[in-house]
């Protein structure tokens, strides 16, 4: 396959280069660092040379010299033309040093003068280039840089392997490109053979779909729905020069492709693969067009298509290299799936009308037979309208709503204005399916469009709830939504259970209410219970349920059960936000891990099986929570991973799954990893104005920091967590399992009032709401406290007994940190073999990052917790250390708002506060506290 010159990349750098190429990158600088040479090899279009340069301006800079060529098909017949470009600018400087022989034959090639050729002149020119090469190494390092090397001339090609395979013991390094084709092509063994000993082949394959993003949005093509992207990476087989085409392509097309159809291929790439179909015969290239328009050929397909002569036929196709040859194997596979696209694209109308026809009574699955019903037909189609919804509808029973979307709108485009159901109401059925399926732009379009033209309130409310829904964590952008969501729902309690279902999540995430919260859904479920909508009804219970959960509210259980009560509905059962979902938040909170694992494991299989990709999302990450709470860190790790992987494909969740995914990292991974998925995940929940999720990210980071080793880091994050859930209203310390964490912390950096503090505020929550293992972990910590204020005998037993609690409820980390702190509070007595027992079941959880603590410790002792620092005069040691901080800061003259910045706490917090120190001493004003500060009372 040829690449054309005005698709070459340009001859600069790019931020888009290293693109999913940061391994390979990696290796090849590692080799040039060590002066090694690199030879690149792959396809056509995978960035070879875009990698070259960048590799050769980066070593280049290191190099006394640097010669270049790059060779052309069309210039390859020229005899020493890579050769001239390599040494031409630097004979005069070489030919001196040239015995006589081999200085007139370099010269003769290099010119032209006279005919030196390999026959006549070919051991003095072949010892003419290596002495020139040894000539300019005497004075420094040579980088030699070749591109194309499959058009090098022979000759030149010749003259330089045997330079190179000489080179060894001097200061020349090549870097080469060459083109491959195949995953195992073995092509560029010749090259290699012509390259210095111990060269490193480095082969560049295709892009995922991630990082084809990543380009199309590097390179201005950033817009484009997700589903688009899919199939751009699809089309383009992962090659960078064919997505950008083909994004590039779709940028300046002024409409999309219809629904189940193709991307539309720019001519520009169907020059480069269709060069082939004119040697084909017109039969042939009808059965490829008809192969082109199937999901899945085989020749028996092609043969119901009625292509008689449809193995001679691919025969002959394969043999121009135009399909993949796979002995025994029945599918027809096109050698690339951009052959295929092109074909389709290049095909007339009419022609394509046709293959669909004859495959709609072909295909023998029901979908595939009414798609190509549907690319057949023109025009509206009531009959075909309704076999398209039927097959959406079985596309979606088995778990394939990206598929049963595309199907939808197929649906809705063939249907009468009149129809019923009507267009619109198919177009968001659609457009359900797309959020379904994670396909959130997709979803957002369709509903949008719908806005600008349907009438009647059902359709306009279904379309605003939908807009809504893709909005996922970032609802304050949609707020101008709700007003008019409300205005069209009017009085019907249908249309408005919708809309105060979506505000109950609004007072969650944007205002960060869990009362208003708790309200709006309590009211939904109502409304929706008055008109009958049981769908709306359960998913309101649940996310009522879980709000009163998260509070630590008494309703809870009652609340969980009412949303488990028959009739259920099995789009809510298995919901990310359904019942389901409830009961396993309650359950690992309660811990009850055993089942809180076997249910989350149920809804993640259901999911799956019904392709919810956004649910997906959401229980790989409830099913690494739980993992992580039973000490299972790898298992935890490879979740978390796979959970970030989807939320960063999809769009969907990416906040929680880098919180979630930090918090694995630190416990079985890599710190540094862990901190800067928790900064990720901070920044987007400020950014998103998430409430709820700030406060579980600054969780994630405070215990990234405390792992890393970084306490005052800690205290800092886990202040504000504790400052951010007070404001929220939740009271359960299961939610975020901080505190013991920022107690740790405290004592760490000389705050052991503060941190009994937290202890104490905090168990008295867990002693009413039953948290056996947070009570077990505050007593961990409140240990550390004991000892940090010389108490140690009882310190040692409170561990000890933390410790075994934490073992039967089944916290394995929790357990082994328990055992650490044993060890530590022991000085290694009697000697490094005290940590044995820690490290024994950090190991057994996988728990890396602490396995590493613990040898640390073993070598280096734990330097003793920092001599508390009383920040404010001894007035001021009745206060709890908040209200200590505030005193101080008001000493200081802050105002109340300058003070709730420095905390990270709000106006109305620090109000609070300070009318308790104003009760506790004795005083009236923030003047009294200043006159405290001087040592003297208030009168």
């Amino acid at each position: 396959m040829t690449v054309r010159r005005d698709f070459q990349e340009p001859a600069r750098c790019r931020p888009d280069l290293v693109i999913g190429r940061e391994e390979l990158f990696a290796g090849a600088r590692g080799q040039l660092a060590s002066g090694g040479s690199v030879l690149l090899h792959g396809p056509a279009g995978i960035g070879k040379s875009t990698a070259l340069r960048a590799l050769a301006e980066e070593y280049g800079a290191t190099a006394r010299t640097v010669l270049r060529c790059s060779a052309t098909e069309s210039e390859s017949h020229l005899p020493f033309l890579a050769l001239a470009d390599l040494l031409g600018l630097v004979l005069d400087e070489v030919a001196p040093r040239l015995p006589a022989a081999q200085r007139t034959a370099l010269e003769s090639a290099l010119t032209g003068r006279g005919e030196s050729s390999l026959q006549r002149d070919g051991l003095a020119l072949r010892l003419a280039v290596l002495s020139a090469l040894r000539a300019l190494a005497a004075h420094g390092p040579v980088l030699v840089v070749a591109d194309d090397l499959q058009w090098l001339d022979p000759a030149s090609a010749e003259l330089l392997g045997f330079a190179a395979r000489r080179l060894e013991g001097t200061p020349v390094q090549l870097l080469c490109a060459v083109r491959t084709e195949g995953q195992e092509s073995q092509e560029y063994d010749r090259h290699l053979r012509a390259c210095p000993p111990g060269t490193l082949a480095v082969r560049l394959g295709p892009l995922s779909r991630t990082q084809v993003a990543q380009l199309l949005d590097h390179r201005g093509h950033g817009g484009l729905p997700r589903s688009t992207v899919r199939e751009i990476h699809r089309t383009s087989g992962g090659n960078p020069l064919f997505a950008l085409e083909l994004g590039r392509a779709l940028a300046d097309s002024p409409t999309p492709p219809r629904p189940g159809e193709p991307l539309p291929v720019p001519t520009s790439l169907r020059a480069l693969v269709l060069s082939r179909l004119d040697m084909l015969s017109v039969e042939a290239r009808r059965t490829l067009l008809v192969a082109s328009a199937g999901a899945r050929p085989t020749l028996a397909l092609l043969h119901a298509a009625d292509r008689e002569n449809a193995e001679a036929e691919c025969a002959q196709a394969a043999e121009l290299g135009l399909l993949a040859t796979e002995p025994d194997a029945p599918a027809v596979r096109f050698a690339h799936p951009l052959i295929s696209a092109a074909l389709y694209a290049e095909a007339p109308a009419h022609e394509r009308r046709a293959a669909h026809a004859a495959l709609s009574t072909a295909a023998s699955d029901p979908i595939e037979r009414a798609r190509h019903l549907a690319l057949a037909t023109t025009g509206t189609d009531p009959e075909v309208a309704a076999r398209l919804a039927e097959a959406a509808a079985l596309a979606r029973d088995r778990g394939a709503p990206s598929v049963a979307a595309q199907l939808g709108l197929l649906a809705a485009r063939h249907t009468p204005a009149d129809g019923t159901p009507s267009p619109e109401e198919r177009r968001l059925t659609a457009a359900e399916d797309a959020i379904t399926a994670g396909e959130v732009d997709l979803a957002r379009d369709i509903a949008r469009e719908v806005l600008t033209r349907a009438t009647v309130p059902a359709d306009r409310v279904r379309a605003w709830i939908v807009v809504i829904d893709t909005a996922g964590h970032t609802m304050a952008e949609v707020d101008a939504v709700f007003p008019q969501a409300l205005a069209d729902a009017g009085d019907d309690p249908r249309l408005l259970a919708l809309v105060h279902y979506q505000l109950a999540w609004r007072a969650l995430i944007v205002e960060g209410d869990f009362t208003e919260a708790r309200e709006a859904a309590a009211h939904a479920a109502e409304l929706a219970a008055r008109g009958q909508d049981r769908r709306t009804e359960l998913l309101a219970l649940a996310f009522q349920a879980q709000t009163e959960t998260l509070m630590g509210h008494p309703e809870a259980p009652r609340t969980i059960k009412r949303a488990l009560r028959e009739p259920q509905d099995p789009r809510v059962a298995w919901h990310h936000n359904g019942a389901g979902s409830a009961r396993f938040r309650w359950l690992v909170m309660g811990d009850q891990l055993a089942e809180a694992r076997a249910t989350v494991t149920a809804l993640l299989r259901e999911v799956r099986r019904r392709g919810s990709v956004e649910s997906e999302v959401h229980f790989l990450r409830g099913l690494a929570e739980t993992e992580l709470r039973a000490g299972h860190c790898g298992r935890a790790l490879d979740l978390a991973r796979d959970s970030l992987r989807l939320a960063r494909d999809s769009g969907i969740g990416e906040t929680a799954s880098a919180m979630l995914t930090s918090l694995a990292e630190a416990s079985g991974g890599d710190v540094d990893r862990a901190l800067a998925l928790a900064r990720e995940a901070v920044d987007h929940a400020e950014e998103d104005g998430d409430q709820m999720y700030l406060s579980r990210a600054l969780g994630a980071l405070g215990y990234a920091q405390l792992v890393a080793g970084d306490p005052a880091g800690t205290v800092r994050s886990l202040r504000r967590v504790r400052s951010l859930e007070l404001g929220l209203g939740i009271t359960d310390p299961a939610r975020g399992r901080w505190q013991g964490d920022l107690a740790e912390a405290l004592v760490r950096i000389g705050e052991p009032a503060e941190a009994q503090d937290v202890i104490d505020v905090s168990r008295e929550h867990a002693l009413r709401l039953g948290r056996e293992s947070v009570l077990a972990v505050l007593d961990r910590s409140e240990a550390l406290v004991r000892a940090a204020q010389g108490d140690l005998e009882a310190a040692l037993a409170q561990l000890t007994s933390a410790q075994d609690r934490l073992g039967k409820l089944g916290y394995g980390l929790e357990e082994a940190r328990a055992a650490f702190a044993l060890a530590r509070l022991r000085g290694g007595v009697p000697g490094p073999a005290a940590y044995d027992e820690a490290a024994r079941m950090f190991r057994r959880c996988r728990a890396v990052p602490w396995l590493r603590r613990v040898e640390e410790s073993r070598t280096t002792p734990e330097p003793p917790p920092a001599p508390a620092a009383p920040d404010a005069p001894a007035a001021l040691t009745v206060l709890a250390a908040m209200e200590r901080q505030v005193a101080a800061l008001v000493m200081e003259g802050a105002t109340n708002r300058e003070i709730a910045a420095r905390l990270f706490i709000s106006v109305k917090t620090v109000e609070a506060t300070l009318t308790r120190v104003y009760r506790k001493l004795g005083i009236r004003s923030r003047v009294d506290i200043v006159r405290l500060a001087a040592g003297r009372r208030a009168p």
